[in-house]
């Protein structure tokens, strides 16, 4: 069995589907899940990780693990050590994490990744970028008045497609061969945000206007959902990217024998969000 934590989540989603598709036992985490979440066959369970002690429940029996961590879980210190633990004790011998590139860069914590290379358990470490779908933050937007607003508009950094994370982390979690691994994941090119919005145009067939958020606009909308620290590194890596968070890695189609997708095959595949 392999467990998926955030399992609801831009990744967490298409993991459990792919998992499910390769005839896998799959159970899927979060917070609030049900059964219409998830494929057939796919056991739902609604548990926090913040609470470690109840997980060995959900674990028991499980070869593998997928683990998600999110802002406000990294935020409020989680006890990840707690989390490894109730995993080793269910039983688990491989772990997966969903780390971010901001750790080699050093914008993000070490300590998630730390506490799982030492934890005795056959790991993998997948580290991406930016994300393609963070552009469904200007759906409402885009909907109403075909507007794009956001900062640095012609500062391009290599987005992923969630859906290759996901694919990546389905063959570290089924597949032998990637113990001890750390995989930076990014898209195929550079893309700023002004060429994002123009190419949601392209997938609408309608023109999509680009304004040009300050620093500080960007800021305050981004407090809203994401804690001070990680605003900073997120704004950071926006505004001022260093070489490393601008360059292409070939880990995704080492991993999976085909490029990542581009941000204009995410942006047709989405496009209902944007009508």
């Amino acid at each position: 069995m392999i467990v998926v934590t955030g399992a609801t989540g831009n990744v967490g989603r298409p993991l459990v589907r792919a998992l499910a598709a390769a005839g896998e036992q799959v159970t899927a985490v979060s917070r609030q899940v049900s059964a219409a979440d998830v494929p057939e066959r796919v056991r739902p369970v609604a548990a926090d990780l913040a609470h470690p002690p109840g997980l060995k429940a959900t674990l028991d029996g499980a070869e593998a693990l997928f683990l998600l961590l999110t802002g406000d879980l990294l935020a409020g210190g989680a006890d990840l050590g707690g989390i490894l633990d109730a995993a080793r004790d269910a039983g688990v011998r491989r772990v997966v994490l969903l780390s971010s590139q901001g750790v080699a860069t050093g914008r993000h914590p070490a300590g998630p990744e730390e506490a799982v290379t030492g934890s005795g358990l056959d790991w993998t470490v997948l580290r991406p970028g930016g994300f393609h779908s963070n552009a469904l933050q200007w759906a409402g937007t885009v909907r109403a008045q075909r507007l794009v607003a956001a900062p640095f508009g012609d500062v391009a950094l290599p987005t992923v497609d969630p859906a290759d994370i996901a694919a990546v982390a389905a063959v570290a979690l089924r597949e032998p061969g990637h113990g001890g691994a750390t995989y930076e994941l990014t898209g195929p090119e550079p893309i700023s945000p002004r060429q994002q919005a123009a190419a949601i145009g392209r997938a609408l067939d309608e023109p999509v206007r680009f304004v040009e958020q300050t620093a500080a606009q960007a800021r305050a909308q981004l407090l809203r959902f994401m804690p001070e620290p990680v605003v900073a590194a997120t704004l950071g890596i926006l505004g001022t990217p260093s070489p490393a968070e601008q360059r292409v890695s070939p880990d995704v189609e080492r991993v999976l024998g085909r490029p990542p997708r581009p941000f204009a095959e995410w942006a047709l595949g989405s496009v209902d969000a944007f009508r």
